[in-house]
């Protein structure tokens, strides 16, 4: 089988589908909740699973209930994807990502979260 050429490699790179939306990572030794938004669900997800498995906090805000309670209490779940449209620009796309947070904060609004309102 030959190997793909690059340049098609980058035409697959840009005709690939793009999903973003909202997931929360949870610390069940600590029951807490944090609710992010990216424009690359797979990308974080990805960057989660190599925090938990070098034993690296992935953000500032979670450190003590790293050190505290371990990388193995911490999980990643999408709450919501959203795909690029074909005829979104960047912008769009990161301002709907952005408002799908917002909604899922109102939603969340009472429990013990640590929430934040940018895309990642």
């Amino acid at each position: 089988m030959d190997k793909p050429s690059k340049k098609d490699l980058k035409e697959q790179y840009k005709n690939r589908v793009i999903i973003g939306g909202v997931y929360c990572v949870r610390c069940s030794g600590a029951d807490n909740l944090w609710l992010r938004a990216t424009t690359d669900i797979q990308g974080s997800k990805n960057r989660f699973a190599f925090s938990v498995s070098t034993n690296s906090c992935p953000e500032m805000c979670m450190s003590e209930s790293w050190k505290q309670f371990g990388a193995t209490t911490f999980s990643f779940e999408i709450l919501e994807k959203i795909e690029k449209k074909e005829t979104q620009t960047t912008r769009e796309f990161s301002d709907d990502v952005n408002t799908l947070l917002e909604l899922w904060i109102e939603k969340r609004n009472g429990e013990n979260s640590e929430l934040r309102r940018s895309v990642i």
